[in-house]
Parts: C-alpha cells; structure tokens; sequence
C-alpha cells in the first residue's frame, strides 16, 4: 500500500479510485469546513486536517501528522480561479501563489512520488521568487529539480483517457531521482468517448420552470424518468432561458436564432459569447465542465438535445432544454454511478465541487504508469 498526503483536497473527487490501487491517503488538507466534511464521509479512515495552509499552525500540523509514516506519494491541486479563462484572468491573484506551500510541503516530506494538477494558464503565471518574477513551472524546477524528475510534456485533454469530458489540465508528474524513473503521461488512447455513448439510456428530463404562468407549457417529465436515478433531476430555469434553448439545435447557441434568442426581462437581446446559452455535442465529449455549469447562460453547458416536434410556425424544438442533471455531470466527470454523496449536501455544493473537481479516471491511469 502507498501512504500519501492530499493537498487543496477539495472533497476528494481526484482520489476517488485510490482503493483500487492501493493508495491510502492518510493525511488530506482543506480549507473550506463543508468540503472538509464531504471528505470525511467519502474517506473516513483519512485524517482531514481543516484550515488554511498559509497559516503557520495548519501547515504545521500537516506537516507532523504526515511525517508518523512514509510519505509515498503526494497530490496537490492549488485553487485555479486566478488563472482560469472560467475565473478572473488575473496573473497576481494571491491563489496562484498557493503552490508555493505545496513545494514547501514536498521538501519537507520528501515523498517518492508527486503529482501537480492546475489549468493550462498556470504554465505561463507569473511568481515571485527571492525577488525575481518567474513562470511556476520555473519555480517548481528550482525548487524540487534537483531531487525529482520532472515530466517536460505537461498538458493534456481528459478526453484523450476515456474521459467524456474536453478539459485541458496542466500536469507536474515528479519521481524522487533515486527510483530512476521518469513518469510521463501514457499513451493516447484511440477511442474517444462522446456523449452519445456516455448518456446512453440515460431518459430524457424537461426542466422546471419557475414562473408558474409556464409550468405547463412543455410536457411533465414520466415517472419513469423522475425514478431513474436520486441524481438524475431536472433543473428549474427562468422560461426566457427555456425557451430560447427549445428552439436550439444540438451543437448550436440560442445567440444564432432568429426569433428566440436569449433575451433579457425586458424583451432585449442579451449580448456574449458564442459559448453562451449553447448545447453540447452528441459526437463530441462534453465541454469543460465549470463551477457555473447550473446556468444555461455560462460556458457550454446545455445538454445536447435532439428533435422534438415543430410549432405551430413550423419552427422545430429540441428536447433536454436544461442545464446536465447532477448525475451527467457525474458520468462526464468520470465519478462513478453510484458516488457516494452525502445527503446533506446541497445541489449547489455537489455542483461545485464537480466543477473544480479533477475527473478521477485521468488520476488513476496517471497513477497506472507507476504502480
């Protein structure tokens, strides 16, 4: 068994298929209380140390309970959201320098094995180090170069390893230079997953709409549907939103439409980005899931839908005008269908931390090239 320590560990999506290798964390670290006890609930034999690692006590504290074994491998996965194009852009966001206590930690720990996850942008960040401004992949090499092995291909597409999802990540893989080993990703794999093949027999969902003067327009969902899984449940959605969907096709944004297109309260056109109020793919992996993907106005984030029926205009409208259901979400992000969640967790915490979550899937072949 490998014992490892958990860094920025969110909920733990990114150990999800640990037990399968073998892999025991036994210490993790979380700043956010609610996240910390979605973790103990899915990794109860872990000890969840609870704070943030910029003060001197938590960081300590990791530090200490680590060290009561050896520290086989190592995972850290530093907030994103100063560098990510789904997040503010801002190259001297303080989160970016959060990478900098993981380091920290890997000299003190000095495990065998390490893995970095962040966006592509943190490749090109910006960092200050004894004075110099320099790009975190400098600095990661300055600082843990001389002991590790350091992968030089470091960014990749989940959907490249069996993940329904396009989700470019910037990956460090580090070996200790003792093993001889330098950890590179694997191979491509030749089959790409597409959503048609993920959302196979999946029912299809009509949303809920909140206006009550709307809730009959589109036909109730079948029991049938409803009962198919805990996870798989509409959202509910303003009508103006719905209804520009309904008349989008598969692949396509509501911005193209000529008469319903996404409109303000007041019957104006709402202006953005083509990757706005736009559905998915059947062909195609699902778009980069994001923290906002319960808004049909965010990033990519309308299910693909398929031909319903024509109006009485003779304009054809598309099922599925609604945002992926929790259980989708789970399906492209890799987490298994029966994830144990919590029941006290709220759609919007599960949502999130999908959202920031790596897809296991991709950990765990990373993790096959060593173990």
């Amino acid at each position: 068994m490998l014992r490892a320590v958990s860094l920025f560990s969110n909920v733990g999506i990114a150990e999800t298929y640990f037990a399968d290798l073998d892999i025991h964390v036994a210490v993790a670290n979380e700043l956010v209380p609610q996240r910390a006890e979605f973790y103990r609930h899915l990794y109860p034999k872990t000890n969840m140390i609870v704070g943030d690692i910029t003060d001197a006590k938590i960081y300590s504290q990791i530090i200490t309970e680590a060290k009561k074994g050896p520290v086989d491998f190592l995972i850290a996965t530093p907030p994103c959201q100063g560098m990510s194009i789904a997040g503010e852009m801002n190259p001297y966001d303080e989160r970016n320098s959060l990478v900098k206590y993981a380091i920290d930690a890997i000299l003190d720990l000095r495990p065998t094995y390490v893995l970095i996850e962040n966006v592509p942008q943190q490749l090109t960040t910006p960092i200050n180090y004894e004075g110099t401004e320099i790009t975190i992949p400098e600095y990661i090499e300055k600082r843990i170069g001389a002991f590790y092995n350091i992968n030089a291909e470091k960014v990749l597409d989940t959907m490249d390893y069996g993940v329904p999802q396009m989700r470019r990540r910037a990956i460090f893989l580090c070996a200790d230079k003792a093993t001889g080993i330098n950890w590179v990703f694997p191979k491509k794999e030749k089959h790409i997953v597409t959503l048609e093949e993920a959302f196979a027999g999946i029912p299809d969902l009509w949303p809920n709409i909140k206006e009550k003067e709307y809730r009959n327009v589109l036909p109730p969902n079948t029991p049938e549907a409803l009962a198919f899984n805990k996870w798989h449940q509409p959202m509910t959605h303003v009508w103006r939103n719905v209804e520009c969907m309904l008349y989008t096709p598969t692949g396509n944004t509501a911005y193209d439409n000529p008469v319903h297109y996404p409109k303000k309260t007041n019957g104006e056109r709402v202006k953005g980005y083509d990757t706005a109020y736009h559905r998915m793919f059947w062909n195609k992996p699902s778009s980069t899931i994001t923290t906002y993907n319960f808004r049909i106005g965010s990033q990519n984030n309308v299910h693909p839908g398929s031909p319903w029926k024509k109006d009485e205009n003779g304009d054809m409208m598309y099922t599925n005008p609604r945002v992926l259901t929790i259980y989708e979400l789970m399906i492209v992000s890799s987490l298994p269908k029966d994830w144990d969640i919590p029941q006290w967790a709220t759609d919007n915490l599960i949502r999130t931390v999908i959202g920031e979550g790596i897809p296991p899937l991709l950990i765990k072949k990373l993790l096959l090239q060593i173990i």
